[in-house]
């Protein structure tokens, strides 16, 4: 790992040992990443990775944190932050972002130049890159359903590609990067529609005011924690089953909305997962049911 931080400080890439993962997610859990490096640009990151692999260090490339839950154990290797690979143009209506650019920013963006299509976005506390993996999606809208084309770099090919739309093999909350883990989201293309700049902030209004009514972002979580199984809606199974409220140490299933496990009185990582392997247990006894997590645990 020494010879890892030295090449990052030779090659002037920002990065910091024994970092606190808590700082750096949503549910403000985790132990410390023996280092966390933050790539400023595509070829910082691009480095950043192909170093830690030549070093033989583990690694993990993070957006924003906020659908990830960190290890109380920590990180025996480097956790590579994109957040700070910010960079986005618009065209008519075709924009174009980088992997670390906020979800809200891009949507304030095309509200700004009257551009429909980015509204469902506003809100959720992602980055682009992962948002584009994990096919982020809410009110009725999808990253599938506005995405042109993204390019990757391809670890095992040392290359980067482009990617089009059917390339991603988009499904609910996956994508090729949810299969193929040689592949980094660099940047994607999105084609939105033009419409009247009211009516795309009215909607926007209407969603946040929807998630601050319906969801309890007053507490560190990550989001929804489970996936909606099919034919099924995780948190009314979650809710028939009376687990509002249910905790284990500090991590609890909210009263607000039962999709979401929240760190509500300094929750471990461990609290968190025994919560959500007992909801799981209960919702499979009573329904039948397998629950499957959105979360990425990293340990």
């Amino acid at each position: 790992m020494t010879e890892y931080s030295e090449i990052l400080n030779t090659l002037n890439i920002e990065f910091y040992k024994s970092f606190d993962l808590s700082k750096a997610s949503t549910f403000r859990v985790g132990g410390k990443a023996v280092v966390a490096v933050f790539p400023k640009n595509e070829e910082e990151l691009i480095t950043s990775v192909l170093q830690a692999k030549a070093c033989g260090i583990r690694f993990e490339i993070i957006g924003n944190g906020s659908n990830v839950l960190f290890s109380d154990d920590g990180y025996n290797g480097a956790i590579i932050f994109t957040k700070s690979i910010s960079n986005f143009s618009l065209n008519d209506n075709i924009l174009q972002a980088s992997c670390g650019t906020k979800l809200s920013n891009l949507s304030k963006l095309a509200c700004d130049n009257s551009l429909s299509g980015l509204e469902f976005c506003y809100g959720i506390p992602a980055t682009l890159g992962g948002a584009v993996a994990m096919n982020a999606g809410a009110y009725g809208g999808e990253m599938s359903d506005i995405l042109v084309s993204s390019r990757a770099y391809d670890i095992e090919l040392d290359k980067i590609v482009v990617l089009s739309k059917s390339e991603h093999n988009f499904k609910y909350r996956k994508s090729i990067f949810c299969k193929k883990k040689s592949l980094i989201c660099l940047s994607s293309i999105f084609e939105l529609q033009a419409a009247d700049k009211n009516v795309i902030k009215a909607k926007m209004q209407e969603n946040l005011s929807a998630r601050q009514s319906k969801q309890p972002i007053d507490l560190p979580s990550c989001g929804s924690f489970f996936k909606r199984p099919d034919g099924y809606f995780a948190a009314k199974l979650i809710d028939d089953c009376g687990l509002k409220g249910l905790s284990v140490g500090g991590a609890k299933v909210s009263e607000k909305h039962a999709g979401f496990i929240v760190n509500y009185d300094h929750a471990t990582s461990k609290d968190i997962i025994l919560l959500g392997e007992l909801v799981e247990k209960r919702v499979f006894d009573k329904f039948g049911v397998k629950l499957e997590r959105e979360v990425k645990y990293i340990f």
